[in-house]
Formats: structure tokens, C-alpha cells, sequence
């Protein structure tokens, strides 16, 4: 169906039929996080997962990024539910954020519950948000659907798909998953449920896509425990792993390597603190030894500490880069330190990667990235164990999501060479009604980004962020200009524009020269347009901007504050 065909969510109703099971994302298809996933079927609708994903060069000022879920909020009242997968930020962070526009109860397993509620005292809902604690591998109703957790393995603790049965047929949602024979945290894979729900039988899958396209399998975290277990013993001197801070196998593994070397580990940055203070309190790193506070750091000696950081991808704020700035209040690295990058490249990032690696290579700090040695091993399913996934499971239809498009091509071309007749690729805002006789996207509805901006939540397309991203490449510039009743200039105009005019010599000389271009505009306007504010204001305008444009090939926004003296 051509894009121009399929209606819009109006023209099919606010909710979904009694004989129809519909999926439609509003965040997570077509990208790498923000996941937002919606099932409706007889009336109601049943969100899983809520996430965020972080500001970029692109958005400046703006650290977090969510779905705009106003699709959802319009239909509120036949929203039964959100069930979380598990507590990464791309799937709970946005929780806290869009919670008070959908109003619905929350379901989550114990840590998730715990990392979850800790997010709302922050932003005072603690006691307003219905928050349900289910079991792992447990099965419940939320009408109209009957739901059942089966347990996978993933870099966090308690990671869940997600069976949603209903007479139309049973849907598996995968959230993240990998398949790791020894994760060092939480149970593995629920192989045995997997086979039984593909031999009772499955309409579609929901799959994770971001390794769809890596051969092979993920690894397992066991096999980087031994492997930074030889790397660490290498060295002398101090050792920072930078590494995400959900990431609770990778603290874990690096709190065995600092044990079996006599280091105490020192955690950097408030979110690991959060973190492993939630695993904990739910029974998880019960074997591992206090963590040191960042500010007892100074007084171990530097080989025996293995110091975990944030800000593995290069995050502003993060305890690595202000460490690399030489702005941290109590963690210092000198020449012949050793930094291990125990992470996956988040596409996008890259740029405030490398630039975070050539501050500390420039410190003389050894960097020690996956392209040097066995230092990390990513959290999804590449092709090998998608392929024990589709053999399991069996299903009818395989819809791919959690990816970028190359991702989900990638994951429907595995998926068809697994004999699943339907592999449809969709993107946020499609409505797939989900049916034994094959998939059909029937609606496209409005999807959209919201950004934080200091206190404020608002679009991504928002014209203050555009501004300020013309602003940033192109400075800004602002006239002052005095004038009579008649439009007579009663003194010298004033320009400024940060940015783009420095203190040299060259630019007070354009300055002179743009503010000559407005003055001689002006003497020749007719009359009727100098006594005219808004006319004479944006001739002005357009003069400024022309001179920055013609002179140095920048287009900056202008303003222009014109006075009108009697």
C-alpha cells in the first residue's frame, strides 16, 4: 500500500476493533532508542516500554529526547496499561517526562521497579504513578490482553519479552535480548518457554534489529570478565573503565577483575551510584565489596584502585569527560594511566567519542577502545542467535524494530531466510493490523520527537531550537537603530553580532561597512516606508543579513531594535 493510500488514525477511529490486533511504535523503528511500542486490540490499547535517547551536536542545549506521545494521550482513557521490559533508559527514561499525560498504572519486575521509582521521587511522582511489581516468568491479565514474562538474558538485570495472548493470536515482543550461556547476572534465557510458545503457536514476533547485520553471536559477558581479568593485571598505575552505567553485568565483571588484583573499585558518576544502589536493594552484585566514593579516590594508591566511569560516549557532563577536562572535583589522571573503553559506539556519537579519546591521548593516558583488545560484548542478538530465536519461536509474522533502517532490512532478510512468510518493514506511526492472513499497515498516525529543555519539555521542531542551531553555525546579529517621526537616523546605528564579530581590526571595519549599507538604504527609502516601524524595520533587517551574507558567507538571524524618538 503506497503511503498516499493508507488513512490517517481519524479515519479508523480513536480505538481498535474486537476482532482486530494492531501494533503501532511511536518511537524505537527506524532509530535506536526512544522505544514506544502500542498494541490495541477490542477497544483498549497496551503501551510497552517508554523510553529516551540523548541530545547530540544537532540539538543544542538538550540533553534528553522522547517520543511525542500525543497519539496515545488523545486516547488516554483506553490506555489499560505500560509495561516496562526492563530499566535501560531507551526504555523506561521517559517515564518521569510523559507519565503525567497518560495517567495509566505501571508494570515492572522488581529492579526495574526499584530504578523506576527512584526516577520518580526525583520528579516528585513517588506517590503518584500506580506502580505494580510483577514476578519474573510470570503470567497475568491486563483485559484485554492475557500477558506472560519470559526471562532473557541482556546487560542488565531482569530483562523480559513479553507474550501477549488474545483470541486474534499470540504476539512474542522481545524487548533487548542476546543469548549468553553465563551472563555473571540473573538467570538465562528461558529456552524451554521459547520452544513451548512456538510449539502452541505464534502470529508475530517484535524483534530486536541492532545487530542484524553482525555475524555470528553477542559473546558472553564471562568471556570479558577473563579477558579484562589479563588486560588489567597488565598494569601499574591507575585503570578507569568507562562503561554504561545500566550496564550491571559489565560492574559486575569489573568489580571480580578489580578483586582478583587487590584494587578497590571507585565509582564515577551519579547514575552508577543509582544503579548499583538498585541492584543491590534487589539482591543483585550481593557478592561484591563496598564501593569507594569518588572523593576517597585520592587517598588509595593509584595501583589499587580500578576506577568506573561514565561517559563512555563522550556525554558533556559525564564523570569521564570532566575528568578529561581536568574538571572533576576529585578524580585526576596522569601520563600513563590507562582508560578502557568497555562499550559499543552508539551511532551518532562518534564525533564526541574521538573527541574525548584525543583529550586523554593528549594527557599521555593509554586509551584502550574494542578495536585494541576483547573489551566489551553488546547486549543484542546478532544473526546466529536470531537465527535460534526464529527457530524456536516459529512465527508467522516477524516485525523488525530497535534498529536503524539498514537494521530492520537486515533483520527481514534473516527472518524470510528463517521460512517466516511475513516480514514487513514499518516506521514510527505506522498501524499494523497484525492477522494470520498476513500483515497490513491500515493507518499512519502523527509521530514526533519532544525535547527537555531546561525545565521545559517541547518539540524538537520547535523555532526556539531552530533558532539556536542557526544561532551556533551562524551567529547572531542585533541593530540598534534611533530615528525621528519621519525616519530621520538621530545618531550612529549600533551593531553587534556574537559570533561572527570579534575585536580585530577587520571586523569593526565591517561593522562600519554594514552599518554604511544600512544608512544609505534608509536614504533612499520614500517617505511613507521610513515613518513605517514595521516596513523600515525589516528593510534594515535585510540589509544586515545581506552584508554578513555577501561579506562572510554567513546568514545569521538578525534583529533589529528600532527607536522612534519625537
Amino acid at each position: 500500500m503506497a503511503p498516499s493510500d493508507v488513512p490517517s488514525a481519524s479515519r479508523i477511529g480513536p480505538v481498535p476493533g474486537k476482532d482486530e490486533l494492531l501494533f503501532l511504535p511511536l518511537g524505537g523503528t527506524g532509530e535506536i532508542g526512544m522505544n514506544l511500542n502500542l498494541y490495541g486490540h477490542a477497544g483498549k490499547w497496551l503501551m510497552i516500554d517508554c523510553g529516551v535517547t540523548f541530545g547530540d551536536d544537532n540539538a543544542p542545549g538538550v540533553e534528553v529526547i522522547m517520543p511525542d506521545p500525543d497519539f496515545i494521550e488523545r486516547r488516554r482513557d483506553s490506555l489499560v496499561a505500560l509495561l516496562l521490559t526492563h530499566a535501560h533508559e531507551d526504555h523506561l527514561g521517559a517515564v518521569p517526562y510523559l507519565w503525567k499525560r497518560l495517567r495509566c498504572p505501571v508494570y515492572a519486575t522488581p529492579f526495574t521497579a526499584t530504578v523506576l521509582r527512584k526516577k520518580l521521587e526525583e520528579a516528585g511522582l513517588l506517590g503518584e504513578v500506580p506502580l505494580t511489581v510483577i514476578g519474573m516468568s510470570e503470567r497475568f491479565e491486563i483485559a484485554p490482553f492475557d500477558l506472560q514474562l519470559i526471562t532473557l538474558t541482556h546487560s542488565i538485570p531482569e530483562p523480559n519479552a513479553v507474550v501477549l495472548r488474545t483470541p486474534l493470536g499470540t504476539v512474542l515482543h522481545t524487548g533487548d535480548w542476546k543469548l549468553d550461556p553465563d551472563p555473571l547476572i540473573g538467570d538465562t534465557t528461558d529456552e524451554a518457554a521459547l520452544k513451548q510458545l512456538g510449539e502452541d503457536g505464534v502470529l508475530a514476533m517484535i524483534g530486536d534489529s541492532t545487530n542484524a547485520l553482525v555475524e555470528g553471536a553477542s559473546g558472553s559477558e564471562a568471556e570479558v570478565r577473563d579477558s579484562l581479568l589479563a588486560l588489567v593485571g597488565e598494569f601499574k598505575t591507575r585503570v578507569t573503565v568507562a562503561c554504561f552505567a545500566s550496564n550491571i553485568a559489565r560492574v559486575q565483571t569489573i568489580a571480580e577483575v578489580a578483586a582478583a588484583h587487590g584494587r578497590s573499585v571507585v565509582l564515577a558518576g551519579r547514575s552508577l551510584w543509582r544503579i548499583t544502589e538498585a541492584a543491590r536493594a534487589t539482591g543483585y552484585l550481593a557478592d561484591i565489596a563496598p564501593f569507594v566514593p569518588e572523593k576517597e579516590a585520592a587517598a588509595l594508591p593509584r595501583d589499587k584502585i580500578l576506577l568506573i566511569s561514565t561517559g563512555s560516549q563522550g556525554e558533556p557532563r559525564a564523570a569521564l569527560p570532566r575528568i578529561a577536562r581536568d574538571d572533576h572535583p576529585h578524580i585526576k589522571l596522569v601520563e600513563n594511566d590507562v582508560v578502557i573503553f568497555s562499550s559499543r559506539i552508539i551511532p551518532g556519537n562518534e564525533v564526541s567519542i574521538g573527541r574525548l579519546q584525543n583529550q586523554l591521548a593528549s594527557m599521555g593516558v593509554k586509551v584502550i577502545t574494542e578495536r585494541d583488545h576483547f573489551v566489551h560484548v553488546s547486549g543484542h542478538p546478532a544473526r546466529d542467535e536470531l537465527i535460534h530465536m526464529y527457530h524456536w519461536v516459529q512465527p508467522s509474522i516477524a516485525v523488525p524494530v530497535h534498529g536503524e533502517a539498514r537494521h530492520l532490512y537486515g533483520h527481514a532478510e534473516l527472518a524470510r531466510a528463517c521460512q517466516v512468510p511475513f516480514t514487513p518493514i514499518i516506521a514510527n506511526g505506522d498501524v499494523l493490523r497484525l492477522s494470520p492472513d498476513g500483515p497490513e499497515i491500515v493507518a499512519q498516525v502523527h509521530t514526533g520527537r519532544l525535547a527537555v529543555d531546561g525545565t521545559e519539555l517541547i518539540a524538537i521542531e520547535d523555532e526556539t531550537l531552530r533558532s539556536r542551531n542557526r544561532m551556533l553555525r551562524n551567529g547572531f546579529a542585533i541593530l540598534t537603530l534611533a530615528v525621528d517621526q519621519s525616519g530621520r537616523v538621530l545618531d550612529e546605528p549600533q551593531l553587534s553580532a556574537p559570533g561572527i564579530l570579534g575585536d580585530s581590526d577587520s571586523d569593526f571595519d565591517l561593522a562600519d561597512d554594514i552599518i554604511d549599507d544600512v544608512l544609505e538604504m534608509i536614504s533612499g527609502l520614500p517617505p511613507a516606508q521610513r515613518r513605517d516601524d514595521e516596513a523600515l524595520s525589516e528593510q534594515a533587517r535585510r540589509v544586515v543579513r545581506r552584508g554578513f551574507r555577501d561579506r562572510r558567507g554567513k546568514n545569521p538571524p538578525t534583529e533589529v531594535h528600532l527607536v522612534r524618538l519625537s
